[in-house]
């Protein structure tokens, strides 16, 4: 005579599923709780200013490029920058701002006026600016039209 207890099997299958999906909803809970604690800095704070200017920009960037583009080149081994304005420019008194902008984190942006020398170049050094990513942005202007370049460099 068999008895009930011997019918019956004892099985982990309903705890491991359990357990699984437990595990499972805890993971996404710390996946959630740590992208909403992350700090994204990738636009700067006067975003929606700057894009009401970008029809100005557009028209900056034209002027520079039909004068001819400014050359920026970034040396790792000297950690610094050259900037060299073009032939065209020589006889025009120019002014502005060199800014260094780090998509990742605004608290990094630097900005140091543009000083440039005789033959119409800048060095500037880039040892105090941290590893990683960094738009380098040139706004001058000649008194009477303004002009603007970028450049995306890699800091080392």
């Amino acid at each position: 005579m068999k008895t009930a207890q011997n019918n019956k099997s004892f099985t982990l299958w309903p705890y491991a599923i359990v357990v699984c999906m437990v595990l499972f909803m805890a993971y996404i809970a710390m996946f959630v709780y740590k992208a909403m604690k992350l700090d994204v800095d990738l636009v700067s704070k006067d975003y929606y200013q700057q894009e009401i200017q970008y029809q100005d920009r557009i028209e900056s960037v034209k002027r520079t490029q039909a004068l001819g583009d400014v050359m920026l080149d970034y040396t790792a081994e000297n950690k610094s920058i050259l900037l060299q304005m073009p032939a065209t420019y020589k006889d025009k008194n120019l002014s502005g701002t060199i800014t260094f902008f780090r998509p990742s984190d605004d608290k990094m942006d630097k900005e140091i006026p543009l000083q440039l020398g005789r033959d119409h170049s800048q060095l500037v050094e880039t040892s105090d600016l941290g590893s990683g990513l960094w738009k380098v942005r040139v706004n001058f202007t000649d008194g009477e039209d303004t002009y603007y370049t970028e450049k995306t460099i890699q800091v080392k």
